[in-house]
């Protein structure tokens, strides 16, 4: 019973080291063609884009500074 509750303690605290920030949208892109927004409900305001962004809200608030127009959609294609 203790080993369990070790375990879940310790599991949510793992998770949110594995977000990673990266210094750019060109990085950013790499990993997600069409960005990242912070919720499914977030809508771009520049325009038609080619992809749909991944949805993250620990990943978009960790590079929130790469959201120029603040669409919340960070690096949006």
């Amino acid at each position: 019973m203790v080993i369990s509750l070790l375990v879940g303690i310790s599991a949510p605290v793992h998770a949110a080291s594995k977000v990673k920030t990266y210094t750019n949208c060109t990085e950013l892109n790499k990993d997600y063609p069409g960005g990242v927004a912070q919720s499914a409900k977030a809508k771009n305001k520049g325009g038609k884009t080619k992809k749909k962004p991944y949805v993250s809200k620990e990943l978009y608030d960790a590079n929130k500074k790469s959201d120029r127009d603040k669409d919340l959609i960070a690096c949006e294609k």
